[in-house]
């Protein structure tokens, strides 16, 4: 591959590795390609993001190399998060964080295990909403981030604690996972409809 091609892999490869980042070791495994190109390729990448004046930029945090935007743009993605249009939360969003709320604390890998599927954009809308935190890190390889739920969760969904989450004392076995996080989700959904519903008989 040469060189341009390279940094559009690295590019895409940095994308789906999220806030969790990616190694230039790891990297350069995956590329086939010498570690201390993929270094080369990573700082011309960064100048470039500078350059052009990029949204994202390229950051470097415990030797893995992320995407993330930009500070400066903060009260814009503020407004997004917190926009009313955006207030209920998605089906996806709702059945992530049932999973998070029940087997805290656990990585975005982990709930992605469980749902079979890719959770890393429910979980940005999940952080950005305040209804889960970052509460440490696994000691795995890559120290990936540990999520739990916030007292904004508890608040949200009119819970005094986490003790008043449906009981799951009947679902010892991993293999019933799935109906444990399906009754969480029944009692999330049924508590935002109803929060939804007082919202809209408050007058503006």
């Amino acid at each position: 591959m040469n060189y341009q091609e390279l940094k559009s892999i690295i590019e895409g490869l940095l994308f789906l590795a999220g806030e969790e980042g990616i190694s230039p070791k790891q990297l350069a495994e995956v590329t086939d390609q010498r570690q201390d190109l993929i270094v080369e390729a990573l700082q011309d990448m960064k100048s470039s993001f500078e350059n052009q004046g990029r949204g994202l930029q390229i950051v470097q945090i415990a030797g893995n190399y992320q995407l993330a935007t930009l500070p400066q743009h903060a009260p814009y993605f503020e407004k997004l998060a917190y926009s009313p249009s955006r207030s209920t939360l998605s089906q996806a969003a709702l059945e992530t964080l049932s999973i998070i709320a029940y087997r805290q604390p656990i990585t975005r890998i982990e709930v992605e295990e469980i749902r079979g599927v890719k959770s890393e954009r429910a979980i940005h809308t999940l952080v950005n909403k305040d209804l889960i935190e970052e509460v440490g890190r696994a000691d795995a390889i890559g120290r990936p981030i540990l999520y739990g739920t916030t007292k904004a969760f508890l608040d949200y969904f009119g819970l005094a604690s986490l003790q008043d989450l449906p009981d799951l004392a009947d679902f010892e076995s991993s293999e019933q996972l799935e109906e444990e996080t399906q009754l969480l989700f029944q009692k999330l959904e049924e508590q935002q409809l109803t929060f939804d519903d007082v919202d809209k008989d408050e007058p503006n």
